[in-house]
C-alpha cells in the first residue's frame, strides 16, 4: 500500500501524541513492506527525505511567523501536494485546520480521518472558536470516506451525534522494563519520592487542580510537570505557584527512555487529561508501571477500569497525594494495567490492526 499521514508538524516526533503516533505507524507499516509518505512541517527540525525507510515531504509552514492561521496554510499546502502523488490511502491525522480543504483532496485517494478528541470542547477557544471547531468536525465526518476512532468514547459520541459508524483502533505504547535510578539524579529526584504529570498545559488537563490539591498536602512531595510552559496558560500557572518550591515546572522531554524512568520512579502519576480519546501519555505511563491518579471521566475510566484512583476537585488530589503510595500493596493495579498494554495497546498489535483495516478497506 503506498500511504500518506497528513495532519501533524511532522516526524521524528517533537510534539505530542499525533505526532508520536505518525511516527510509531509509519515505522511499524514501512517495516511490513509499505511506502509510507510523513508530511513535515518545513520548520521541522529534521530536513532529511527519508527517517528510517519512511518518506518525508516537506511544506511550507509559515504558522512560526503569523500564527494559528499557519496552520491552515500548511495544511492547504500538504493537501495539494497530495493531489499528485497517487497515494491508495491518506491518513487525516485531526481535523483542526484541515477538513476546511477537504474538497481539495485528491479522488483517487480513500481518506481516512483519525477524530481524535472533541476539540471544540477546549475552554481554552473562545466561543467563535469552538463554533468553528464544531464545524470543521462535521466537515470530517461529512468529507472523510473512512472514520477512525481512537476510543469508545469518541465512536459513541461520532454515533450518536452524527449517526455514522467508525472503527476503533487506539493508541499503543510499548512495555518498560529496563529501569535506570541514575536518569533521576540530572532532576535531583530520589526513587518513589515524587509525583509527577506530564501534559499540555491547558485548563481541560487539570493541572491547576493537581498542582492546588498537591500544594495543599501535608507530605510535601515534589510533583514536577512535565511540558512546555512558554504560553499564557503555562505562564498563569507558573505565576500561581511559585511560592511553592516543592511544584517543579521542567519543561518539555521528549527522550522516551527519560520520560520511562521518570513515570516508573514516580509516586503517584496524575493523569488531568478530560477531553479527547485514548491518550498516549496514559498509555506510556500504564506500560512504565506508573501507579495512576486520573480524572474521572468516561475517556480514562474506559481505560484503566478500577485499577487507578480518581479525582474531580483538588480535594480529592490532595487526599490522593497525602494517603497513596506506591508499594506492594498497589502492585495488582500496577500489573493490570501492565496486561491491558501487552494485550490490548502493544505498539506491535496496534499497526498489524491499522495494517488490516486499510488492507480490507482497499479491498472493497
Amino acid at each position: 500500500m503506498r500511504i500518506a499521514i497528513i495532519g501533524t508538524r511532522g516526524i521524528p516526533n517533537n510534539y505530542g501524541g499525533f505526532e508520536q503516533f505518525a511516527e510509531y505507524l509509519s515505522v511499524g507499516l514501512t517495516e511490513k513492506g509499505h511506502e509510507l509518505f510523513v508530511y513535515n512541517s518545513h520548520d521541522h527540525p529534521f530536513k532529511e527525505s527519508k527517517w528510517k525507510n519512511v518518506n518525508i515531504i516537506h511544506c511550507y509552514d509559515p504558522e512560526h511567523t503569523i500564527g494559528t492561521a499557519g496552520q491552515f496554510i500548511y495544511d492547504l499546502n500538504c493537501i495539494r501536494d497530495s493531489r499528485k502523488r497517487k497515494f491508495d490511502l491518506i491518513l487525516q491525522l485531526g481535523y483542526t485546520s484541515s477538513s476546511i480543504w477537504s474538497s481539495l483532496f485528491p479522488e483517487d485517494a480513500l481518506l481516512v480521518t483519525n477524530m481524535d478528541g472533541l476539540e471544540w470542547k477546549r475552554s481554552k477557544y473562545r466561543k467563535p472558536v469552538q463554533r468553528f471547531l464544531k464545524y470543521a468536525e462535521k466537515l470530517a465526518v461529512r468529507k472523510s470516506d473512512h472514520l477512525l476512532a481512537d476510543s469508545l468514547g469518541i465512536q459513541s459520541y461520532l454515533k450518536k451525534e452524527y449517526g455514522v459508524n467508525s472503527h476503533y483502533i487506539p493508541y499503543g505504547a510499548n512495555v518498560f522494563d529496563s529501569p535506570d535510578a541514575q536518569v533521576l539524579s540530572r532532576f535531583q529526584l530520589e526513587p518513589y519520592n515524587y509525583n509527577m504529570v506530564i501534559a499540555r498545559l491547558e485548563p481541560e488537563n487539570s493541572i491547576d487542580m493537581i498542582c492546588s490539591g498537591c500544594a495543599e498536602s501535608n507530605l510535601k512531595k515534589k510533583l514536577i510537570i512535565i511540558a512546555n510552559y512558554e504560553t499564557k496558560y503555562g505562564n498563569y500557572l507558573r505565576e500561581k505557584f511559585r511560592a511553592n518550591s516543592n511544584i517543579i515546572f521542567l519543561g518539555p522531554i521528549y527522550d522516551i527512555k527519560v520520560l520511562d524512568n521518570l513515570r516508573y520512579y514516580s509516586n503517584i502519576y496524575f493523569h488531568g487529561h478530560t477531553v479527547g480519546g485514548t491518550n498516549p501519555s496514559l498509555l506510556e505511563a500504564m506500560s512504565s508501571q506508573a501507579l495512576i491518579a486520573a480524572n474521572k471521566n468516561e475517556f480514562n475510566a474506559s481505560i484503566l477500569n478500577t485499577e487507578a484512583y480518581y479525582f474531580t476537585n483538588s480535594a480529592e488530589v490532595q487526599h490522593i497525594a497525602e494517603t497513596v503510595v506506591k508499594n506492594n500493596s498497589e502492585k495488582d493495579k500496577i500489573d493490570s494495567n501492565l496486561n491491558k498494554v501487552r494485550t490490548l495497546y502493544s505498539w506491535e498489535k496496534i499497526i498489524r490492526d491499522h495494517e488490516h483495516y486499510f488492507s480490507t478497506l482497499l479491498r472493497t
